[in-house]
């Protein structure tokens, strides 16, 4: 019986054009697991990177003065002079991203139709890095199906609908908090966010950032792949503003 399976999957990948004659020395398992990788990218490609075909938004909110202590570490801090060399910053905006379910689609126009220069400078009260507005355009505006102006007009949108909690505004010396207590503080003062909806990242040891997840038109929903990858550790640190 095996084998008549093994047999049975071979020839039916070798009619998809999915199997060559190197691959057919694969046992059932392997062959299943063909099987099972065909359809998962079937079932993506059908919409895959294309623009406008997508499920929800993440507004990804970065703690500047983690991204300015870690830039500084790697020896980057005069490429992020812009954003960690004068004004403050507390969250920053990183970028509203499409999603799917399952994934998410990016680059979805190439070569990315060019972005405005007085687009880009609009923005930098929100997104303080001439380089992260044009890649985040290339990368991920290019995917919402928008033009480049009401694109940065959503992320304009979709930032104002999200409350910073004050504790995090002025924040003048380090502190070490629990990830679970972040997304309660953003519960807090964002009426209908759920713990579903919003997940806390991390790097070792410091808090990154703050990702919220939202519908096409910018309501909170919950999202469970973006919630999975959310920071596991017990506490992080969130270093003080800059000047602080």
């Amino acid at each position: 019986m095996l084998q008549f399976l093994s047999g049975w999957i071979s020839r039916f990948l070798i009619s998809l054009g999915l199997l060559g004659p190197g691959l057919l020395g694969l046992g059932l398992l392997g062959l299943g697991l063909l099987v099972s990788a065909a359809a998962t990218a079937s079932a993506q490609d059908r919409r895959q990177n294309a623009p406008g075909e997508f499920d929800f938004y993440v507004l990804s909110l970065s703690w500047s003065p983690s991204f300015c202590e870690e830039a500084a570490e790697r020896g980057n801090e005069g490429r992020s002079q812009a954003q960690c060399g004068g004004r403050p910053f507390s969250f920053v905006v990183h970028g509203l991203w499409p999603q799917y379910e399952h994934g998410f689609p990016d680059y979805c126009q190439r070569p990315s139709p060019r972005l405005d220069r007085n687009i880009m400078t609009s923005m930098l009260d929100l997104m303080p890095a001439p380089g992260l507005i044009f890649n985040e355009w290339d990368k991920h505006g290019t995917c919402s199906g928008l033009p480049a102006r009401a694109y940065f007009e959503t992320i304009r949108k979709a930032r104002s609908a999200v409350k910073i909690p004050p504790e995090y505004l002025e924040l003048s010396e380090a502190k070490t908090v629990a990830p679970a207590d972040v997304e309660d503080a953003f519960m807090r003062v964002n009426p209908g966010l759920s713990n579903s909806a919003i997940a806390v990242t991390c790097n070792r040891k410091r808090l990154s950032e703050v990702r919220i997840c939202m519908s096409k038109d910018l309501q909170f929903r919950a999202c469970e792949e973006i919630d999975r990858r959310a920071c596991r550790r017990d506490e992080v640190v969130m270093p003080p503003l800059r000047g602080g």
